[in-house]
């Protein structure tokens, strides 16, 4: 009975490329595994505690017998989790606009530190949720993971309840809604060991465009729910209580029916090795570029209309508030995807240098018809640069794996597809981690702009002109002379 190892031996975020033409070489796909992988198949064997042993997504007939349920079952409540991850994480962008209305009296200053403190602490815990599965199982950690949210969330609607809560112990709270972002690590980790490379992307594309929803959800719904049954104020501690049950739900739904696999291994070699290698590097700036102008900016969207256009910060629908900031994350969850789909016929680099230009002219074109006090010109524009972000994070994501296939140090030295594959896997998790700092960075930029000068407008320059430099970094290093270095269609 032939078995192939290396799906019990690398950290499950593998991606198999193989070659292909259209793409210079090089594709997602498994068209070039071993013809054993489909035939002899060991029997699943359930074990208690909801372990499975013997998984194996390559092999096509337990795929198909078995395999592909299974996998749909973890899909559908891992989305889920993280997506009530990302609402946790993103509560406090919409909640800061509230507080003046609930009596509090921060400043602008220590506003922006509560926007960006989660997001501080979710990268950070992105780096050890990514080995969590591995150690615990993905169903066991899903529930830890779920569980962990009641903290932050009962946090939250306990110190919005009484104005005189001192500012340290509200940062703290903030703090603690990290628990959200780290999420999104360990979902991807667990749900690429569930797929086969042939239906891994989408998987994952399906995964982080689910997660991501939550953003949008939060800043839709939080602002009706404060307002709905509220007599003369804003019942803002409902914004943590109303999460509550669905958490529960989440938590329960793991334990009921998502499954560990024994196959999953972490690879704490390959993250040390994938550290080592430039092009984690180079990536990762493009990636905070891309993802974390999307979540920093979901952050301070809402800031950003109150101080802009106080009149339309909430809009009033019968007896609720409507903020309209949710329009931002949810047009750029829903273009990722699409981002990744354009990247496979065009290109990765080429997208992501169109994506960079495409947030540079827009955040140009909104400074400049600043001055025209126009509200409805200036949420087209911004929705604009939040498409633009939602592309070039799927185009970034789909550089990876075929720029460690091919031009990494390890396979310039000819180490074999297994060791590349292995080295992609890791970079994809230390990336996701990276980048998303960039929800740290803009608010903390946009605050120092606005200490300094009284405006944001400088903070906006600043990130037209780093955008003009990770589009020229991403053109030199992966479009510029790509075929002389064997890159191809990245």
């Amino acid at each position: 009975m032939t078995v192939d190892r290396n799906a019990d031996a690398g950290t499950g975020n593998s991606v198999d490329i193989d070659t292909d033409p259209l793409h210079g070489g090089v594709s997602s796909s498994a068209s070039a595994q071993p013809s054993t992988r489909t035939t002899d198949a060991p029997a699943l064997e359930f074990r208690p505690g909801r372990w499975i042993a013997n998984w194996n997504a390559e092999n096509k007939e337990q795929w198909e017998s078995a395999g592909r349920a299974i996998a749909r079952r973890n899909l559908n409540w891992s989305i889920f989790a993280e997506f009530l991850g990302f609402v946790v994480w993103q509560l406090w962008s919409i909640v800061v606009v509230q507080l003046p209305a609930a009596g509090f009296t921060f400043t602008t200053s220590e506003i922006f530190w509560l926007i960006s403190m989660p997001s501080l602490v979710g990268a950070t815990l992105r780096i050890p949720y990514t080995f969590m599965v591995p150690r615990f199982g993905g169903r066991n950690w899903t529930i830890v993971s779920a569980l962990l949210l009641l903290i932050p969330a009962v946090g939250l609607g306990l110190c919005v309840s009484n104005p005189e809560t001192p500012f340290g112990v509200m940062l703290l709270v903030a703090a603690l809604a990290g628990f959200g972002g780290g999420n999104f690590a360990s979902s991807m980790a667990n749900i690429t060991f569930f797929y086969p490379a042939r239906e891994k992307g989408w998987a994952l594309g399906l995964n982080a465009a689910g997660g991501n929803m939550g953003a949008a959800v939060a800043q839709l719904a939080v602002p009706i729910a404060i307002t709905l049954l509220a007599v003369g104020s804003v019942n803002l501690p409902m914004a943590g209580w109303m999460w509550i049950p669905f958490i529960l739900i989440a938590a329960f739904g793991a334990w009921k029916y998502m499954d560990n696999l024994t196959s999953a291994k972490g690879d704490v070699a390959g993250s040390v090795a994938a550290l080592k290698e430039p092009h984690l590097w180079i990536m990762a700036l493009l990636y905070i570029g891309t993802f974390g102008s999307f979540i920093g900016f979901a952050g301070v969207f809402p800031k950003l209309i109150k101080d802009y256009f106080p009149a339309f910060s909430s809009i009033g629908v019968g007896t609720v508030a409507l903020s309209l900031a949710f329009l931002g994350p949810l047009v750029g969850s829903l273009a990722r995807p699409y981002g990744g789909r354009m990247a496979d016929r065009m290109g990765g680099a080429r997208m992501t240098v169109a994506a960079f230009t495409a947030m540079a002219v827009i955040t140009l074109t909104m400074i400049w018809t600043l001055p025209l006090k126009n509200f409805w010109l200036f949420l087209v524009l911004f929705l604009m640069l939040f498409t633009a972000s939602g592309f070039g994070n799927g185009a970034t994501y789909r550089m990876i794996p075929i720029i460690f296939a091919t031009s990494s140090r390890a396979a310039k030295s000819g180490a074999s597809t297994v060791e590349t594959q292995r080295l992609a896997s890791s970079a994809l998790g230390l990336i996701s981690a990276i980048g998303a700092y960039g929800g740290f960075v803009i608010p903390q930029v946009l605050n120092a702009s606005n200490t300094a000068s009284g405006s944001y407008t400088p903070a906006f320059y600043g990130f037209v002109g780093a955008y003009v430099v990770m589009l020229a970094v991403c053109w030199f290093f992966y479009i510029r002379n790509a075929n002389r270095n064997a890159m191809g269609h990245v």
